[in-house]
């Protein structure tokens, strides 16, 4: 797998120079404008950043993310984190549009990023916008240059704001019953403790090579719960048995590295905690109807 970009990855490939506050205590944040593509470039690998990322483009192009891959047709809006890798595939040449970068430091003490659905791993990541959308967010992002170019000594604390305002406008776009605040209880709780500490062993890459809770006696483990607690937790709040929630997160996973990555099946199955490659195969071709090589090769 490629490497994960970092802070400082993106500045050395796009300006070759270093900002001497990437790293301060209050964290990072920037902003840019979307350059026209010029004769010859090349797309970006699919990889894992360790920053944020809201970008918002005009123009006709795909994102690639986890095993999707969405396509903008006119303008949109996307939303990417360090969780899950990604790529942009232009497919016009003219591309107009803005981008903001920023890591976890800078949202410190002001909230958890990662509880919203836009930088959830099964939340929307991408939003298409209408023209009067377009508009609206071309404004917000307006006045973040605005305020990044002030001399306003709390600048920051505002250009969190518009992130934020970013980040809602693109939630409020979802039918609002996805985001109706439901009554939280101890199923709900412990089902979500069980959501986060799965989706904490992904991605695969060579940083974290391969997964340490397989099953449910895992994570009940883990969690200091009875394994039948567990379950009855989950089943309740998501209406799936922690076996499949668990199936579902390897299959997407396999699916990411048959797609974007070099190492071989039987790499891949060890990576995921089969102790057999004839069981990975299995696994796979029951969700898929096809095994993982031709997966691979389609």
């Amino acid at each position: 797998m490629e490497k994960v970009e970092s802070l400082e990855d993106l500045y050395k490939r796009k300006f070759d120079w270093i900002p001497d506050n990437l790293r301060n205590e209050i964290g990072h944040f920037n902003l840019f404008r979307l350059e026209p593509l010029s004769e010859g470039t090349k797309p970006l690998p699919y990889k894992r950043r360790d920053f944020y990322k809201i970008m918002l483009i005009k123009g006709n192009s795909r994102v690639h993310y986890a095993d999707r891959v969405i396509e903008v047709q006119k303008q949109g809006l996307s939303f990417s984190n360090p969780q899950i890798p990604y790529r942009w595939e232009h497919a016009d040449s003219h591309r107009e549009g803005f981008y903001c970068i920023f890591n976890q430091q800078f949202f410190h003490q002001y909230g958890n990023l990662n509880q919203y659905d836009v930088f959830q791993p099964n939340g929307t990541h991408v939003f298409e916008l209408t023209d009067d959308q377009m508009e609206k967010i071309t404004a917000i992002y307006g006045r973040m240059f605005e305020e990044i170019d002030s001399e306003y000594i709390h600048k920051y604390d505002v250009l969190r704001n518009l992130v934020f305002e970013l980040l809602h406008f693109a939630m409020k776009t979802q039918p609002s019953t996805k985001f109706d605040k439901q009554h939280i209880n101890a199923s709900q709780r412990i089902s979500a403790l069980f959501l986060e500490l799965l989706e904490r062993q992904f991605p695969i890459d060579e940083s974290h090579p391969n997964i340490s809770l397989r099953a449910a006696s895992d994570f009940a483990g883990q969690l200091n719960v009875h394994v039948n607690h567990l379950n009855r937790a989950v089943k309740e709040v998501t209406h799936k048995t922690t076996s499949q929630l668990i199936a579902d997160r390897i299959l997407q996973e396999s699916k990411i590295l048959l797609k974007h990555s070099n190492w071989n099946v039987g790499e891949i199955a060890f990576s995921l905690g089969f102790t057999e490659v004839t069981h990975f195969n299995n696994f796979f071709k029951k969700h898929t109807q096809v095994s993982p090589t031709k997966f691979r090769n389609v």
